[in-house]
């Protein structure tokens, strides 16, 4: 996940955090979107990591076993974007839980 991508969740993330503290709280009403909803936007960013992981594994089993033209460099730069991009999943499946958890402990 490319950290444009990251930036776009945790702005989108923000938005509804600002939204939710500028409402009352009466019953929420359906809002229309003209754009992707949240959980498009993770799946894409989930299938983004997926990719960019299966890509690096790809170009080191190439390396390993000689085929193709792949150099040593190429593999160490797919295999960090494979783990920079886990890690800014990871971190923001991790504030999403946080926040989840907030959520669950405010009284009514």
């Amino acid at each position: 996940m490319s950290s444009p991508e990251i930036n776009s969740v945790l702005a989108q993330m923000r938005v509804l955090a600002q939204d939710l503290h500028a409402t009352d709280l009466s019953p929420a009403q359906p809002q229309a979107t003209d754009g992707p909803g949240f959980s498009q936007a993770m799946q894409e960013a989930l299938a983004s990591v997926n990719t960019q992981q299966s890509q690096a594994a790809d170009l080191v089993n190439r390396f390993e076993t000689g085929v193709g033209d792949t150099s040593v460099a190429e593999v160490m730069v797919a295999m960090q974007k494979a783990s920079v991009s886990f890690q800014a999943m990871t971190e923001v499946r991790n504030r999403l839980v946080e926040a989840y958890r907030e959520i669950m402990s405010m009284p009514l």
